[in-house]
């Protein structure tokens, strides 16, 4: 049942994630760095959070910690960013997959980006992962819509689930 439940999270996740970047593609690179009010000042760098620590929390599953953001020094493109994004979006799918039901119990040790050592179950670490990405995603919208771009749909994980 947890490993259904984190399965399904991941795939929403990365359906999710796909439209959001669908969103901030066709609104246009120029609106991707509007200085705005929010978590972080623009649609790129959110949208780079969101994508660092989905690959720093997947990298902490498999035993590597991260002492910087790894977009830190990133120069390419939104493309170039967002089909890394998605490969790792992917990435979050085939772990879940990959794991056995008592495996989503297990401790992860690892060390946050200043050093301090953390343990927490797999299953926590997922959960708080997608959790995290969906409320940054939010966000997003919210900033997209601030910039003018209105053509947007539901990322709402409810929506995920109607289209099976």
């Amino acid at each position: 049942m947890l490993k259904s439940s984190l399965v399904s999270l991941t795939k929403y996740n990365l359906w999710a994630n796909t439209k959001i970047l669908e969103f901030i593609t066709e609104a246009g690179e120029d609106k991707a760095d509007i200085a705005q009010n929010s978590s972080f000042p623009s649609i790129r760098k959110t949208f780079y959070h969101i994508w660092d620590a989905e690959t720093i929390w997947l990298s902490r599953l498999n035993g590597v910690s991260f002492n910087s953001w790894p977009s830190k020094n990133f120069n390419g493109t939104l493309k170039i960013a967002g089909e890394a994004f998605l490969k790792n979006s992917r990435a979050f799918i085939s772990y879940t997959e990959s794991k056995g039901e008592e495996e989503f119990n297990a401790v992860v040790g690892y060390k946050n980006i200043e050093g301090k050592d953390f343990s927490n179950p797999v299953s926590q670490i997922v959960m708080h992962c997608m959790n995290h990405s969906t409320f940054h995603r939010g966000q997003i919208i919210t900033l997209l819509r601030n910039a003018g771009f209105t053509n947007l749909s539901s990322t709402d994980y409810i929506a995920f689930c109607r289209l099976k």
